[in-house]
């Protein structure tokens, strides 16, 4: 991974590119590139290091959440100094990621984890789609506008893909709250209707 991001750095000096450690045991370390500079990182990726191949477009919703870390700094008591730890707490900001898994079918080799994030959950939720780069992100990426609310700009065919287009929610976001009944469906299921009407009478 090193390698990659030392490339792309050497071709795109102002590209926002990191990588992301995986401390599991699969060990499998990410980049994570920002949204600005996703469609030119992916084309260097595809045309300079010859992945050419993306197999599967998934969607993350990651809410603000608290984080505590251990800062280690130096303290001076009567001229000697000591260092201090010190835990304290922080929040990150929540957003949506689009992660690409890539693989080189002309080297034979991968896997390359592409991860982009939207700035936050709510308000700026637009990527560019990296369809134009691989095709196969086409419905993949349909999919994670449908159940995460990630809209791709650029995108050939942006439009719902599981999810009738009157649906007005994302239901894979880790706050979605299902609806009482199904009434809004196009096809409601008159059995379904008949458990929650009884469900609801009950409480």
């Amino acid at each position: 991974m090193t390698g990659v991001l030392e490339a792309i750095r050497d071709a795109l000096p102002s590209a926002g590119v990191e990588v992301l450690k995986n401390s599991s045991p699969c060990a499998q370390d990410s980049l994570v590139v920002s949204a600005k500079d996703a469609r030119a990182v992916a084309e260097f990726l595809r045309d300079s290091l010859g992945y050419d191949y993306c197999s599967n477009v998934s969607g993350v919703d990651w809410p603000a959440r608290k984080v505590k870390e251990e800062v280690v700094h130096k303290e001076s008591v009567e001229g000697v100094e000591s260092e201090v730890k010190e835990t304290v707490e922080r929040e990150i900001p929540g957003c949506l990621e689009a992660v690409y898994h890539l693989y080189s079918i002309a080297k034979r080799s991968g896997l390359l984890t592409l991860r982009v994030r939207t700035g936050d959950r709510k308000n700026s939720v637009t990527i560019p789609s990296l369809t134009p780069v691989w095709k196969s992100a086409d419905f993949q990426e349909r999919e994670a506008f449908d159940l995460f609310g990630i809209h791709f700009e650029g995108h050939p065919d942006l439009r719902r893909l599981l999810m009738w287009e009157e649906f007005a929610d994302f239901p894979m976001r880790k706050d979605y709250v299902p609806p009482d009944d199904f009434e809004y469906e196009p096809t409601p299921h008159d059995a379904i209707l008949a458990k929650v009407k009884a469900r609801t009478e009950a409480a």
